[in-house]
């Protein structure tokens, strides 16, 4: 070996290889970033071309115990759990807040700051987060057998269009039982923070005035309208990557699909839910 084969890489050397896996990285995040919103924009279009057709061309339309399925198994399954998940939550808020606020005499403000946490937060926020756990993996694991087992395939054989047998009841059931389950929601988690409030020494008559003052029609309507952009989320997150199962993946790829479901609602709800309240701030819809 000659000397000049023994030479230290230069320190700049060092840095390529870091820098160039980086950007590597980089490119492919994008890369299925890119693919995923490409896809959910199409899914959500041809979607959308069904529902109008169906509201032009009755002979077009689904039958109603289809959505209504859906809805049973997407969202009315659900509200146990979202009931037992907004009552804690409602009754941890006032025990939190409660040391400090009592220091300045403000204890009864609970029934405020519990309200409007409620409404226009906490109410659609963990709703949301439960359905993308409830419902989301649901949808995508059974989509995603129904590739694998080539259910898909037989439905175009037979030239059934599988976005308005498979996707559109999902997808409209979930967006509906979103909007329902949040005002469950907001209900539970208030009555939630009454119920320790009782136990901290709270008026309840107190409470009950400062809750109605601290609520308004447009706090109510933004939390509303968070809850169906996140079941829309949801629902198309949840039958794209369903989908997009290959036959040949199996059950790997099924349970593959299922977790990214969860993974990507989550990211995409809490997204969605920072940018919406930047833009009602914004236009002073919270005061």
């Amino acid at each position: 070996m000659s000397p000049q084969d023994k030479t230290p890489p230069r320190s700049g050397s060092v840095l390529v290889r870091p820098v160039t896996q980086l950007g590597h990285l980089t490119l492919a995040v994008g890369r299925r970033s890119m693919g995923l919103v490409g896809g959910l924009f199409l899914l959500m279009t041809g979607a959308l071309a069904n529902v109008l057709k169906g509201i032009l061309v009755p002979s077009s339309r689904l039958k109603g115990e289809y959505l209504v399925y859906q809805m049973v198994r997407v969202g009315v399954r659900a509200i146990p759990i979202v009931v037992l998940c907004e009552l804690a939550i409602g009754m941890i808020l006032p025990l939190q807040m409660h040391p400090k606020l009592d220091e300045f005499g403000q204890a009864d403000q609970i029934a405020t700051i519990n309200a409007i946490a409620a409404f226009r937060e906490l109410g659609p926020l963990m709703t949301a987060i439960v359905l993308s756990g409830f419902a989301g993996a649901s949808i995508a694991a059974e989509l995603g057998t129904m590739v694998t087992s080539e259910e898909i395939e037989a439905l175009e054989s037979l030239a059934l269009n599988p976005v308005r047998f498979l996707v559109v009841p999902r997808l409209l059931a979930t967006v509906v039982m979103m909007i329902l389950l949040t005002v469950i929601a907001d209900v539970v988690m208030v009555t939630g923070g009454l119920l320790t409030s009782l136990r901290l020494g709270i008026d309840p008559d107190v409470y009950y005035h400062l809750t109605l003052e601290a609520l308004d029609i447009t706090g109510f309507m933004t939390g509303l309208v968070k809850a169906g952009v996140f079941g829309l989320l949801i629902g198309l997150i949840a039958c794209h990557l369903g989908l997009s199962v290959k036959p040949w993946q199996g059950s790997e790829g099924v349970g593959q699909a299922t977790t990214n479901t969860v993974v990507y609602c989550i990211v995409a709800i809490i997204g969605a839910d920072a940018v919406f309240t930047v833009i009602f701030y914004a236009h002073g819809l919270f005061r």
